[in-house]
């Protein structure tokens, strides 16, 4: 495997393999990471990266499209399919940049939007000032409670008040359900467009295993690579009455080519979403993901809002004084992947927060079940324990790798 890398460019290749054994040698708890299929990877390095196919099925701006036509004609049909929406756009390269389109297709700049600040468990793309979406919109915060949860009596209020013309549905840490059909009936009192920003959920939703906002929302966005377990990209989702001008603000408005073998690799994966065992995998991932929340919890770790709905849980770490950059670090030196995240109130900046996230997804594709979460909670709670204890942590260290290793992610 990677031969031909090896051949052409041997620095390169030393990191692939270097990263080759990080993956396998290491515990990946990262909520937005998974290891995709095979068949993704073998897609994504296909000869669908040689064309240039500008435009849409059977409106191509270059000759020699009539294949690449048919892929994304069945990537479509497939999203149509299992996430059951009236029209769907298959081209867009990441999640920022599916939510760019809807913005970009219904707003104009200063219009007001709705949605979860970044320390309210939203994303950069949901307003914040840093990002195009804070500086072109005017963003007012969903209102959350002090336990974390969403208040929808408080947010139906303040949206009556500010009536913001757009309001995004959707979370990078949120750990419970969404109450879809409560923003629905929100929107619908001050005439405002929904879009739901499904990118951490969508296996789950294709699982029909979380509440789908499809039926009732104008706009829902996804990425591609996280519970989906496909290849990085983004969808976008909508009713019929905005399709056309969706596809226009996409292309040629804000992008050109379409990287047509990450739409093969979506294609790919949207059929693998209608099979059994996709749900079972994305049941596995929920059970774990809740083993996980409960054992961090008996061994006296705060978990925000109690517990989780989906594939991820927040840890609170102010009662142990601890920062999430403190405790990403400690755990990456022992080889346990997590990230530091910011938490409702947090005293701290986003470079050092008082929280980490922690998901399923990622261990779940390696076979791991409940008794494995066990185990992982275990390695937490000795590494955050005896952070300072160098020797110890290199003893666990090597117990990570020796338990990784049974789990393969990938096989050369």
């Amino acid at each position: 495997m990677y031969e031909e890398i090896k051949k052409l460019d041997p620095f390169s290749y030393k990191f692939l393999m270097k990263e080759f054994e990080r993956q396998n040698t290491t515990i990946e708890l990262i909520a937005s990471e998974n290891f995709t299929y095979k068949a993704i990877l073998e897609a994504q390095g296909s000869i669908f990266t040689n064309k240039y196919a500008e435009g849409y099925p059977g409106k191509r701006y270059y000759g020699g499209c009539k294949y690449y036509d048919e892929v994304e004609r069945i990537a479509i049909k497939r999203c149509k399919e299992v996430f059951k929406c009236e029209h769907a756009n298959v081209q867009a390269h990441s999640g920022t940049q599916a939510n760019m389109a809807v913005y970009f297709t219904v707003l104009e700049k200063g219009d007001k939007i709705m949605a979860m600040s970044l320390n309210q468990g939203g994303h950069l793309s949901h307003g914040h000032k840093v990002n195009f979406s804070g500086k072109f919109y005017n963003r007012i915060s969903i209102e959350m409670r002090e336990d974390g949860f969403i208040d929808y009596d408080k947010t139906e209020e303040k949206a009556i008040k500010e009536k913001p013309k757009l309001i995004v549905v959707g979370a990078s840490s949120y750990p419970r359900k969404i109450d879809f059909k409560r923003f629905y009936k929100i929107a619908k009192k001050i005439n405002a467009i929904l879009l739901a920003d499904i990118a951490h959920i969508a296996g789950l939703i294709a699982a029909e295993l979380h509440p789908n906002p499809n039926p009732y929302y104008d706009f829902v966005t996804t990425t591609t690579h996280k519970t989906l377990r496909g290849p990085r990209g983004g969808i976008i989702m909508c009713r019929k009455e905005y399709a056309n001008q969706l596809d226009k603000t996409v292309f040629p408005g804000i992008q050109g080519g379409p990287l047509m073998h990450v739409i093969l690799a979506k294609a790919i994966v949207l059929n693998e979403a209608k099979k059994k065992r996709f749900k079972k995998y994305q049941e596995q991932i929920l059970k774990n993901s809740k083993t996980l929340a409960k054992e961090l919890k008996n061994l006296g770790f705060d978990i925000l809002t109690g517990g989780t709905d989906n594939h991820m849980l927040i840890l609170d770490l102010r009662r142990k004084k601890l920062t999430g950059k403190e405790v990403e670090e400690t755990l990456e030196e022992v080889g346990i992947t997590v990230n530091k995240n910011v938490i409702p109130n947090d005293p701290n900046p986003p470079a050092i927060t008082s929280g980490i996230r922690i998901g399923t997804p990622a261990v779940t594709s390696r076979g791991m079940k409940e008794k494995e979460m066990k185990i992982i909670a275990n390695f937490i709670k000795e590494a955050i324990e005896k952070r300072n204890d160098k020797k110890f942590l290199k003893s666990l260290k090597e117990k990570v790798i020796k338990f990784a290793k049974n789990y393969p992610a990938y096989i050369l």
